[in-house]
Formats: C-alpha cells, structure tokens, sequence
C-alpha cells in the first residue's frame, strides 16, 4: 500500500440528518490492501465498522466490511450508506438506478430511488433469508437475564428464533418498546451466549403496529456493545415475520418500518420489504432508508 494518506468518508445510514442512524467509515479506493492493512484502517478510522472497496468493475463493486474486532461478512447499514455515496461521488453515470455489492457471501443489487433529481434512498436486495431451529426455552431465558429482563416481558405472540440475512442472529420479541428501553444487558455474559449459540448479534424488538416494530440490537461479541440501526438484522426480522405468518401479505409483499437508534439518542428508520413467490413462500427480503454525509477526511498511515 504506497500511499502516505488513505481518503475515507463518514456516513450516517438510515438518518436524513447527520447525528442520527448508524454511522460507517467509507474507504472508495481500498485496492491493493490486504486484509491486515484493513484491519489496521478499521481501528485508527476508530469506528464501529468500516466499508472498504476493494475493486471494481462496470456497475459492480467488491466490499469487505470490519468492524474493530476484525472482517464481517456483511455490515446492512454499510451497504446503504455505500450504495448512495457511490451514486453521490460520480462512481457511477449519473442517474444511475441500479449497481451491484459483491461480499464474501453473494452478489447483491442495489436499487437508488431519486427524489428532485437527487439521489435519496438505496434499497438493497438483503442475503437469502436462512432459518434454524429455535433455542431451548431455557436458552430464551438466559439470554432474556443477560439483558436485564424477565421472560414474563416477554410476547408471546410474536416468533423468536435464530434467522440470517447477511448475520446470524437471535432474535426476541417483548411485549412494548418501553421495555426494550429498559433493558440493561450484561454485555460480558450476553457475548458468552452468543458464541455458544454461534450468532453475532441479539436483536431485541416490540410491536408499534400492524407492520411497524421498535427494536434494540446488541452486538458485544463483534466488539459493538450496541448496534445503533441495523439493516441486516432488521431484514431477517421481516423473514422471520414472514415465515412465521405474522404480518400480512398484500399482492406477494409487504412493507415493515422498524425504528432503532431511539434509546441511543441517534433515532434511524429502516424500510424493509418481503416478497413471496406465486406459491406463497418466503422468496426476498430488502431493506433500505436514507443515508446523510458527516465528514470527509485523509488518514495518515
């Protein structure tokens, strides 16, 4: 890597305003790094996570994604904020409406939506959703005390389980959001039960209203205490939603809206969208939302 200055953005994905939603480090030019380099950027830049694009070809870009603990293999949040700031920084034709992010598990398209002529919205086509087989109750309620809680908080009419579009994670249902509000996790113990579960994060999250949920995610074991808004997360919840017949499908999809970030005082909203097939099983899942640029800087390295 011979250079003296490596240029990189801050974005805040899923906010229309800087200071909201969940900020990334984008690096546009990462070529030729290796992936120690990388993780040497990740933890100068001081972030929670960091994009780097790796390469690139026609409308398609190779990302790799870290977080301070080292490589994940997709980062939702990441992906919106990079798709919007590729179309914003001319990395594309203008007017472009469509490119493609290759990461270490699938190639995923990319939708821009414009509003006055300016891009406003990426909606990203999430990994294919995959499902295992719930925990043990008795897990439920380990996890549900590492977080402060107690199961009788939690609802008993909404799915839990373990579901992946990008990250493994668990995921479990409380009765209103002010108690998500509540909870208090014991961060060491809850990164214990994530390892032997084998799942990256615990996406908590409560009902608001017919196709609109409040959640908290929290991510000790990738060295993020708490996940301010979420994409990949909050895909899988609309398939595990989907899968488990929860909310309604209208003419082979249905629209969620899951706010996040609200207890950490950088409140975000992320759109996602489930599609079935013809047959009425689980086909697609998107997400997407806004994306606002922070700063702009060179890191000395």
């Amino acid at each position: 890597m011979a250079r003296s200055g490596l240029p990189y953005l801050l974005v805040d994905a899923f906010a229309e305003t800087p200071g909201a939603g969940n900020r990334i480090a984008l690096v546009l030019d990462a070529r030729g790094m290796s992936a120690a380099q990388m993780r040497q950027v990740a933890l100068k830049l001081d972030q929670p996570q960091v994009a780097f694009v790796t390469d690139w070809e026609g409308m398609g870009f190779e990302v790799r994604y870290y977080t301070p603990s080292g490589e994940v293999e997709f980062a939702g949040h990441a992906a919106v904020a990079l798709a919007l700031t590729l179309v914003r920084e001319g990395r594309v034709p203008e007017g472009s409406k469509k490119l493609y992010l290759r990461a270490a598990s699938e190639t995923l398209p990319v939708e821009i939506a414009y509003e006055n002529g300016e891009p406003a919205k990426a909606v990203v086509r999430g990994p294919a959703p995959r499902f295992r087989d719930p925990p043990l109750w008795r897990k439920i309620q380990e996890f549900t005390e590492a977080l402060g809680a107690n199961e009788r908080y939690l609802h008993r009419g909404l799915p839990y389980g373990v579901a992946f579009t990008g990250l493994w994670s668990l995921f479990l249902p409380f009765v209103a959001p002010g108690l998500l509000d509540d909870l208090e996790p014991d961060m060491e113990h809850l990164s214990e039960l994530c390892a032997a579960l084998e799942v990256a994060t615990v996406h908590t999250y409560a009902p608001l209203g017919p196709r609109s949920f409040y959640a908290r995610d929290f991510a000790p074991l990738l060295g993020i205490p708490e996940d301010p808004v979420t994409g990949s997360a909050n895909a899988a919840l609309g398939a595990l939603l989907a899968r488990a017949g929860v909310v309604p499908r209208w003419e082979g999809e249905v629209q969620l809206t899951i706010l996040q970030g609200h207890k950490l005082g950088v409140p975000g909203q992320v759109e996602v969208r489930v599609e079935y097939a013809p047959s009425g099983e689980l086909q697609r899942v998107f997400f997407g939302g806004r994306a606002v640029l922070v700063e702009s800087g060179i890191l000395e390295i």
